[in-house]
Formats: C-alpha cells, sequence, structure tokens
C-alpha cells in the first residue's frame, strides 16, 4: 500500500469515527471491550436521557467483576474521545438476568443440561417444558418433560427437535 492508498484509508477511517452519533460510538466502545472476551452483547438500549443499559452475557457465567471492567472500559473510551464533556450520560453494563428470554445461539449452547420453558409462534400449540440436550446450527433437540398447559411430567420423557425460527421465547426454568 503507497504512502497515498495509507493516508485516503486513515482519512476515510477518521471521518467515519466522527461522523457517527455518540449512540453508535458507545455502540463501538461496546464491541471493542468486548473483543477477547468470553462475553457477547445481548442487547443495548438508549434512553432519550443518554442512559445506555448494555446487556451482555459470557460463555463462562457473567460476572460482577466482569460487568465492573467492561463498564469502565467504554466509560474510558468515551472519555478520550470526548463523547460527553459535561459527563451527562449513564452507563449500565449488567446480565439480561434470570427471566429475559435466551436470544442468541451462544445462550443456547450455555445452556445445555438446563431446563426450558418454551413457547412456540404457532400460538395454537401448548409449548413445552424439557432439558436442552443439544443446540444444532439451526435447531435445539428439547427431551420434553411436560407441556406448558399440562404441567404434569409425562411417563416417558420425548425429544423434541424444534427450529429457531419456531421459537417464540425460551426461558431458564429456576430450579432449586
Amino acid at each position: 500500500m503507497s504512502g497515498r492508498e495509507l493516508f485516503s484509508s486513515l482519512l476515510l477511517f477518521y471521518k467515519n469515527k466522527t461522523m457517527m452519533t455518540p449512540q453508535e460510538q458507545i455502540a463501538d466502545f461496546t464491541n471493542q471491550s468486548l473483543e477477547g472476551t468470553d462475553c457477547f452483547l445481548i442487547d443495548f438500549k438508549i434512553k432519550p436521557t443518554n442512559n445506555y443499559k448494555i446487556f451482555i452475557d459470557s460463555d463462562t457465567g457473567f460476572t460482577l467483576e466482569k460487568a465492573i471492567a467492561i463498564n469502565r472500559k467504554i466509560r474510558r473510551m468515551a472519555e478520550e474521545a470526548g463523547l460527553y464533556p459535561e459527563g451527562d450520560y449513564s452507563l449500565e453494563v449488567s446480565s439480561p438476568g434470570l427471566e429475559a428470554p435466551l436470544k442468541l445461539y451462544r445462550q443456547f449452547v450455555k445452556n445445555i443440561g438446563r431446563k426450558l420453558e418454551i413457547t412456540l409462534n404457532d400460538e395454537s400449540a401448548d409449548g413445552l417444558v424439557g432439558t436442552l440436550i443439544e443446540v444444532k446450527e439451526t435447531t435445539i433437540i428439547v427431551e420434553e418433560t411436560s407441556t406448558k398447559k399440562n404441567k404434569k411430567e409425562m411417563s416417558t420423557p420425548v425429544q423434541t427437535e424444534i427450529a429457531f425460527d419456531d421459537i417464540k421465547s425460551a426461558l431458564v426454568c429456576i430450579e432449586f
């Protein structure tokens, strides 16, 4: 690459970075903060008051220490970029919580062996409750123990393969 091409590339990169809105920059900083970690972004919400809520999960468990480290990285990048010189923004980094539905493939993989309550897109179907046995590229296999409407245990568990596209929501069942 010649010096002129390199300069053009850097200029284009600089223009693109400076043309980004503060919200786009915070999203970019979030992605940069997750690089090289076992953490991944689940959801990113922005309130009109510059309140950023960033929901992250991890393949090995999302701890308070991980949340603090990611929050600090994003804040440092925002300060270095001079995004909010008056500090008029807030940043919350957390896990989506136990009551949040699984959204991403990685979340399903992480929860193999756990009991799920699944609602299907086809509202006429009862949905099901069962243990997540396997996660494939486009489907999951659940060992069904009951339907959502009929919570009685089935006499013989049945393995059911469900396409991701057919899942409206999947919640991890909390068992004590």
